[in-house]
């Protein structure tokens, strides 16, 4: 995705492209002697992805485990390595001295995907009034362009690594994006291999909820919690071998506060896919009453001076009172197409460090954590020597390979309690910037698996800066299992919920198939509800949340 501002007729958009990816010498990485080669399938910034993982068989790579997250875990408090060790050693004795929330040690390369409901209604302003501005609501408004809204919906990404909504073909289709709801213009999405053509929708509504609005059936139920935009122009994938992941980008993240609960963890099925992630709620960002963390990392809305979201019109000579969107809708100011980026990061290796560097992402679509040249320069990294490599696919099918990292220690200050990070997997990439250039980096969600935290939008101008607050996973009873969230007590509401789900099994999939049931066993649950998990059930018997 190319890092040019959209301008009037401009037929391209920033989504972070990698526009120099330092390449191994190898053909493949499975070449490498004593090396292990794993196929993944791991979301990348952009439209790419990760199909392909290689590291030394006996220096095998921390790998997120797909069930972790749906049981409460305890923060991981690991021996450090020793540059880590010695460096918070010395800050200890310092009163002045950062606090730290928790030094999470030895995280996956590979975190959590944001997943989400999305629905589209023709909610639109019109076009004789000229105006192209979004408009955030929090409710669902407008008709449904599918006759049968609770089936056809599409599964997509908060991603705040977008700067425009886009929604794959196959999705676009089910959820009846077709047709008169699409203009002729086009838009470019450029992946490490080639580009891909999108079509530029109508305005429409388009809203979001966590997956835990997804019945066990399948089913959109409950669209009560929705929050979303009226008026607002998208990129629509075209048919073809390669589809488009569906993706709502900063211009809707911007309006709103979302709330990951990774202590929450719900697998739900849609169109025969499973899809494993955190339950995401989503509010008003200026609501008073939003969910409490004690410790808040400043974050920046940039490139700066952003007013609105809108699409920019294309203006037909032949058609003078024509106004259709030339592209999609993004933040449009002084410069456009802005993203979040957080405020500061430290980075060392060993004797080595890059301090107070501004120019990381916050991209809650990427599931890995990136460094760019400059900062693997300043932390002595080698090319030619990684601890690991990854087969990185773009949106056309091809394939390129990037090194891989370890990194001692990874800080990021924030009010209240710092969050340290040591023995970080990273990839080196060189990643396009909306501010021109390369990023120092993408901050990803391998490094938010142990934290509840909100992303509190804001940045536009005349309202606060976003930011994110975050706290540790308190304790959570494996049982309480309803209401969506649970209620921090095992009670007839649970069983209610769990009877329902008896003796049902996840492959062959029962029709009232509930993920949250499956307790047993309980580190590896084994897909069935059955007398292991009623065991687990009983024991949690109307206990409390402490």
């Amino acid at each position: 995705m190319s890092s040019e501002r959209v301008l009037p007729n401009s037929k391209s958009l920033f989504l972070p492209s990698i526009i120099a990816v330092l390449i191994c010498a190898a053909a493949v990485c499975a070449d490498r002697p004593g090396w292990e080669n794993k196929e993944v399938k791991w979301r990348m910034t952009g439209g790419d992805r990760i199909k392909a993982v290689s590291y030394p068989k006996n220096k095998p790579l921390p790998m997120r485990t797909a069930k972790v997250g749906k049981k409460a875990k305890a923060l991981r408090k690991k021996i450090l390595p020793p540059q880590a060790a010695y460096r918070l050693s010395m800050l200890a004795e310092k009163p002045t001295g950062p606090i730290f929330a928790t030094v999470i040690d030895s995280p996956p390369i590979d975190g959590f995907i944001p997943w989400i409901a999305v629905a589209v209604t023709d909610e639109r302003i019109s076009e004789e009034d000229m105006i192209f501005e979004a408009t955030p609501v929090d409710y669902v408004v407008g008709s449904y362009l599918t006759s049968n809204p609770k089936a056809n919906y599409a599964v997509g990404v908060f991603d705040t690594g977008a700067s425009a909504h886009i929604m794959g073909h196959s999705d676009a289709s089910q959820a009846g994006l077709s047709g008169s709801y699409l203009t002729s213009n086009t838009i470019e999405i450029t992946g490490v291999t080639g580009s891909a053509t999108a079509w530029v929708s109508q305005p429409i509504g388009i809203f979001i909820e966590g997956i835990g609005a997804i019945e066990p059936n399948g089913m959109l139920q409950n669209t009560s919690g929705m929050v979303g935009e009226t008026n607002t122009a998208i990129a629509v994938g075209q048919s073809g071998p390669y589809d488009l992941i569906t993706a709502i980008g900063t211009p809707l993240s911007v309006y709103f506060a979302a709330e990951f609960r990774n202590e929450w963890e719900l697998t739900i099925n849609h169109n025969t896919e499973d899809f494993n992630g955190p339950d995401i709620f989503l509010y008003d960002y200026s609501e008073p009453c939003l969910p409490a963390y004690d410790n808040i990392m400043p974050l920046e809305l940039r490139p700066l001076g952003g007013v609105s979201v809108q699409y920019v019109p294309f203006i037909d000579l032949f058609d003078p009172f024509s106004f259709l969107p030339a592209s999609p809708s993004v933040i449009i100011g002084n410069f456009s197409q802005s993203v979040f980026f957080v405020a500061s990061v430290d980075l060392y290796e060993g004797k080595k460090s890059a301090i107070d560097k501004n120019r990381f992402m916050l991209d809650t679509g990427a599931q890995i954590t990136v460094v760019g040249s400059r900062i693997a320069a300043r932390l002595g990294l080698n090319p030619a020597d990684p601890n690991f490599e990854v087969e990185i696919q773009g949106v056309t099918g091809g394939s390129i390979m990037a090194p891989g990292f370890y990194i001692d220690t990874i800080e990021i200050p924030a009010l209240g309690e710092w969050l340290s990070f040591t023995n970080i997997p990273v990839v080196l990439l060189d990643v396009a910037s909306p501010e021109g250039g390369t990023l120092d980096g993408i901050i990803g969600m391998n490094l938010f698996l142990e934290l509840n935290f909100l992303l509190r939008g804001g940045g536009l101008f005349g309202t606060d800066d976003p930011r994110l607050e975050f706290g540790p996973i308190p304790y959570h009873i494996a049982a309480d299992i309803t209401p969506r969230g649970g209620d921090n007590i095992v009670d007839s509401l649970d069983l209610a919920v769990f009877a329902e789900a008896w003796l049902s099994t996840s492959q062959p999939r029962s029709s009232n198939w509930d993920s949250r049931c499956d307790l047993a066993p309980v580190l590896q649950p084994d897909g069935k509800v059955n007398f292991l998990d009623f065991a687990v059930f009983a024991q949690h018997w109307r206990e409390t949340t402490p």
